[in-house]
C-alpha cells in the first residue's frame, strides 16, 4: 500500500473532494437540463410528496457514480489489490450496488413494498457474510438480527425522511462526517470507506445546490436506498463496533454513539410510526405527518425547516466527536446524559405532532 505523508494526504483528500463537489454539480445540472420525465414520479401514485410539483428524482445516480468514482480513486492511490481482498470492502460495493439497482427500479416501476423488503434484508445478509455486522451482543444470533433490523431500519428511515427540499441531504452529510472524524482520530484514514465516504459526502454537497428549497430535483428511491445501505453498512463497522481512543470497547458508549449520530432519523421515524399506528394505519404509506411538515405547520418555511434539521444534525456530529475525543473514561452518567438529550428530542418532536393534531387529520 502506497503511504503519504500525512499533509501530502490532507492536500490529496482535499482536492479529491473538491473534485467530486464539482463533478456533483456538473453531472446534476447536465441531467437536469436534458431530463424531461425520467425519474418523475407520478403525482397520482402512492408516493406522496411535500411539494405539489413533480420534478426529477435523479440525485441517486450521481451519489452512486461518485462511489464508483471513489472506489476507482482508491484503487490509484493505493493497492487495487487492496479491495479485492478485503471481504468488507466487496460486500460494501455488493450491497450498495443491490439497493441502488432496487431504488433505481423503484423510481421506474413502483416495486411491491414486498421485494424492497428482500432485497434490504438480502443487502444485510451480504454485509454479515463478509463479516461486518454488530458485535455487540453475547450471542451471534442477537448480532445478526440487529444487524438485519438495522439495515432495514436505516434504509427506510432515510427513505421515509427524504419528504422535504434538503433535509436527507444534509442529514446524511452529518452523519458522515461524523464518522469521518471518527476514522480520523483513529488513524484509519487510509482505508477503503474513508475515500469512499468522502466521495459520498462531496456527491450530496453537490447535490444539495439542486435540492435546497426551492429545489430542481429530488434524490428519490435511486438516493435514498443506496445512502441508507451505506450509512447502515459504515456504521456498523465504525460506530456499533468502535472503539476509544485508548482502544477498549464499551457496549453503552457505542450504543450511545449510533444514537446520537443517527438521531434525526430515528426520531422521524419512530414520531411518524407511532402515530400513525394510533391513528390505525401504516407506517409505510406515506403522508404529510413527518417532523419536518409539523414544523411547517407551527408557520416555518421550509427554508427554515432545513436549518433547523441541519443544526440539529450538525449538534449531533458534534456530540458525538465529543465522545470520541475527550470522554475515554465512559460512566453510567455519561450514558444518561447523552440519552436523555436523545429523548428529549424525541419528546419535543411528539409535543409538536400533538400540537398539529387536527392540522394532520385535515392534510
Amino acid at each position: 500500500m502506497i503511504m503519504f505523508k500525512e499533509e501530502y494526504q490532507f492536500w490529496i483528500y482535499a482536492s479529491f473532494f473538491i473534485a467530486i463537489v464539482g463533478f456533483s454539480l456538473l453531472f446534476n445540472g447536465i441531467i437536469l437540463k436534458f431530463s424531461k420525465t425520467l425519474g418523475i414520479r407520478d403525482q397520482k401514485g402512492t408516493t406522496i410528496r411535500w411539494s405539489s410539483v413533480s420534478k426529477p428524482a435523479l440525485g441517486g445516480i450521481g451519489f452512486y457514480i461518485v462511489f464508483l468514482i471513489s472506489i476507482a480513486c482508491y484503487g490509484i492511490l493505493f493497492e487495487a489489490d487492496g479491495i479485492f481482498k478485503a471481504p468488507s470492502a466487496l460486500a460494501l460495493i455488493g450491497a450498495s450496488s443491490l439497493a441502488f439497482l432496487m431504488g433505481l427500479a423503484d423510481d421506474a416501476y413502483n416495486t411491491r413494498p414486498l421485494l424492497k423488503f428482500l432485497v434490504q434484508v438480502a443487502c444485510g445478509v451480504i454485509m454479515i457474510s463478509a463479516g461486518v455486522y454488530v458485535k455487540t451482543f453475547p450471542y451471534e444470533w442477537m448480532n445478526y438480527a440487529v444487524t438485519i433490523f438495522w439495515v432495514i431500519g436505516i434504509m427506510n428511515s432515510i427513505n421515509m425522511l427524504d419528504n422535504m427540499d434538503g433535509i436527507t441531504s444534509i442529514t446524511s452529510s452529518c452523519i458522515l462526517v461524523a464518522i469521518l472524524i471518527y476514522m480520523y482520530m483513529m488513524g484509519l484514514s487510509t482505508e477503503f470507506e474513508y475515500i469512499t465516504m468522502l466521495g459520498v459526502l462531496a456527491g450530496l454537497v453537490g447535490f444539495l445546490f439542486y435540492n435546497w428549497h426551492p429545489s430542481k430535483m429530488f434524490m428519490g428511491d435511486t438516493g435514498s436506498q443506496f445512502l441508507g445501505l451505506f450509512l447502515a453498512a459504515v456504521s456498523i463497522k465504525f460506530l456499533w463496533n468502535s472503539k476509544g481512543m485508548e482502544g477498549t470497547i464499551v457496549q453503552s458508549r457505542q450504543i450511545v454513539m449510533v444514537i446520537l449520530c443517527f438521531l434525526v432519523p430515528i426520531v422521524d421515524t419512530t414520531v411518524v410510526s407511532i402515530n400513525r399506528l394510533r391513528r390505525k394505519q401504516s407506517p409505510f404509506v406515506g403522508g404529510k405527518d413527518h417532523t419536518t411538515h409539523n414544523l411547517s405547520y407551527l408557520g416555518l418555511t421550509d427554508t427554515q425547516v432545513g436549518f433547523i434539521f441541519l443544526g440539529l444534525a450538525a449538534l449531533c456530529t458534534f456530540l458525538t466527536a465529543i465522545i470520541i475525543r475527550f470522554l475515554e473514561d465512559w460512566t453510567h452518567l455519561h450514558t444518561l446524559v447523552f440519552t436523555g438529550f436523545a429523548i428529549l428530542v424525541l419528546g419535543i418532536f411528539f409535543y409538536i405532532t400533538y400540537l398539529n393534531k387536527d392540522k394532520i387529520r385535515k392534510s
